[in-house]
């Protein structure tokens, strides 16, 4: 028999579906089992579309021609209007069946009895069709044979199914393993490839600032600063990067006795680059706190730094810490306008900046690193806004009992 040709939009598709019913090792006895128990000379599973009748798997003893990729015309099978009724036909002798004597199969083919159950996977999705016939009458319209191969068609949809949600999760490790290995280039660059060019213009930096020139000085105090900025952005990225990718941020939480002070270099730091504001801060923390010392820093850092970046200019910023109820309580609190609800709905979302930012103002991943950073310490991290108490942002870790 002369196959037809397949439409070119499923040629990829119909490979992939004959793939997967020849990787279904019971097929071929299936099939067999089908033509001993009928007498029926040839059995197929057909992949059947709205355009397309394949065959994906073949079992013939009376010469049939039809082979596995092999195509018939779609509207000349039975499968056509089984597909149509997501019913089963069965048809013992089409010269004696008052619904399909005259059907044009039987005259086209030459056949006397025909069978074809749907194959419809789990999700709904009509497969194909698992179909028999032969030129002589059999007895395929009673139960039990029906039944049979309902029960196969069944068993085959199931095994589909199984291999394309196999299929999938290889798909998505091996998605996995690529993301992983990106992160790992992108860390790499970050971490060594942005860092060495930066040490160079540091040490330029400070090279100038040591000049007797004032104008040098000024331009090597301009350059430092920059530096600064950017391996502050580098950090922001390699955290997110490392948080996002990587399972979240890592913290070395160990016992820290003296918390305060480091909490003051970090304010102190902010205020000498932000001369003109002023920070009041309630830093009362004398017991030794569990915590990573340096996380911890950062926090306040990114937090402050906020404040003073979208506070009310020349307004007031307050740092408040304190250990209460067996936590460590950091608030950091800024006066101006309040921030909308549907802002403080997204304000941790990495890369979110309002449209009201100011161009260049940052990466918009400070806030999101705080909550990360809080998350790993098995804390909590929460902001309210208002015109009368103002923003403020309240981080509370746990501490070990």
């Amino acid at each position: 028999m002369e196959n037809l040709p397949k439409s070119d939009e499923t040629d990829e598709t119909l490979a992939r579906d004959i793939g997967a019913v020849a990787r279904i090792g019971a097929v071929p006895a299936i099939l067999h089992m089908i033509c001993e128990e009928t007498s029926m000379g040839f059995a197929a599973v057909a992949r059947v579309t709205d355009l397309t009748w394949t065959a994906c798997a073949v079992h013939d003893d009376i010469g049939f021609g039809l082979k596995a990729g092999g195509q018939l015309d779609l509207y000349t099978t039975l499968c056509f209007e089984s597909r149509a009724a997501r019913a089963s036909i069965a048809v013992d002798d089409f010269s004696t069946s008052p619904a399909y004597c005259n059907h044009h199969t039987s005259a086209l083919y030459r056949l006397e009895s025909y069978i074809s159950v749907p194959i419809i996977l789990p999700d709904g999705e009509y497969f194909g069709n698992l179909c028999a016939f032969d030129a002589r009458p059999h007895a395929v319209s009673n139960t039990r044979v029906v039944r049979m191969f309902e029960v196969f068609a069944s068993l085959i949809a199931l095994q589909l199914d199984s291999a394309r949600k196999q299929s999938s999760v290889e798909a998505l490790l091996a998605d996995a393993r690529r993301t992983a290995t990106l992160r790992e280039e992108f860390i790499a660059v970050l971490g060594h490839d942005l860092r060495n060019p930066l040490s160079a213009f540091n040490a330029t930096a400070e090279l100038l600032c040591r000049r007797k020139e004032a104008e040098l000085v000024r331009v090597g105090q301009r350059l430092g600063r920059t530096v600064s900025r950017m391996a502050g952005l580098i950090d922001d990225v390699m955290d997110f990067a490392r948080g996002r990718l990587g399972g979240g941020v890592a913290v070395n939480i160990e016992s820290v006795a003296d918390l305060g002070p480091s909490l003051h270099a970090v304010i102190d730091e902010l205020c000498d680059a932000n001369p003109s504001c002023t920070v009041e801060r309630d830093i009362e923390v004398l017991e030794t706190v569990d915590c990573d010392r340096a996380r911890v820093q950062q926090l306040l850092s990114n937090l402050l730094a906020n404040a003073l970046s979208h506070g009310e200019k020349g307004g007031p910023v307050a740092v408040t810490t304190r250990l209460a109820d067996e936590r460590l309580v950091l608030s950091v609190r800024n006066s101006g306008k309040p921030i909308p609800a549907d802002i403080l709905t997204r304000i941790f979302e990495p890369y979110y900046r309002p449209a009201s930012s100011v161009p260049g103002g940052g990466l918009g991943l400070g806030l999101y690193i705080c909550k990360q950073i809080v998350d790993a310490h098995g804390g909590s991290l929460a902001v309210t806004s208002t015109e009368a108490a103002g923003t403020i942002f309240t981080a509370s870790i746990a501490q070990r009992q």
